[in-house]
């Protein structure tokens, strides 16, 4: 079975990309929330590139982040998510999904403040769960209770999350929907947003 193309770019996508500039868009949020799915669509849909990050995570590791996890820990894979994402946002304009946990460092977060826009995908918890359960690849949700770990999971990050410059509602609707969703959340914010500025130095880099 063939995958369809994705569509071609739309006037109002690209006339975002215009005004983006240097900017990239990076996509927060816990996992379920639809970043991936919304990142690729609104990628193509500007003609911009899409990476998502716990996939150059795992390229960079080789290995799987459940591996990750497993075999040097969590404080280990943050580490790595952080140097990953300071790469990707060295690199020309592109959407780019993050891990539900990455927006949570301070130094990613001004990384991202400094080179992008962020938008975080705000999802209630019977979506997220409805989404991530259909797969088993959440090292976090790997117990016996994983909707109460959800539930953890957004009383911790949400008040971080809502940092971010746009908040977009995820919702059971039709990928074109949020798309547009998201063109117009963006669009709106767009000239409120200070000019893309060098990242801060982490302090391996400035010592």
């Amino acid at each position: 079975m063939t995958t369809p193309a994705p569509p071609p770019p739309d006037p109002e996508a690209l006339a975002l990309k215009d005004r983006l500039g240097a900017r990239h868009i990076v996509l927060v949020g816990l996992m379920g929330a639809g970043k991936t799915s919304v990142g690729k669509r609104l990628a193509a849909a500007m003609g911009l590139n899409f990476v998502d990050s716990d996939h150059a995570i795992e390229e960079s590791a080789r290995m799987t982040i459940p591996e990750i996890f497993a075999s040097r820990g969590e404080a280990e894979f943050r580490a790595g998510e952080r140097k990953v994402i300071a790469r990707l946002l060295s690199e020309p304009p592109q959407v780019i999904a993050t891990g539900g946990g990455a927006f949570m460092d301070e130094e990613t977060r001004a990384r991202i403040k400094a080179q992008g826009v962020s938008l975080w995908l705000k999802a209630e918890l019977p979506v997220l769960m409805k989404r991530v359960m259909r797969r088993n690849n959440r090292p976090l949700l790997q117990n016996d209770d994983p909707e109460a770990t959800m539930r953890a999971l957004m009383d911790k990050r949400y008040p971080v999350y809502a940092e971010a410059d746009v908040t977009v509602l995820s919702e059971e609707t039709p990928h074109e929907v949020m798309v547009k969703a998201v063109i117009d959340a963006l669009s709106q914010a767009i000239d409120h947003l200070p000019p893309a500025a060098p990242a801060p130095l982490s302090p391996e880099e400035s010592a």
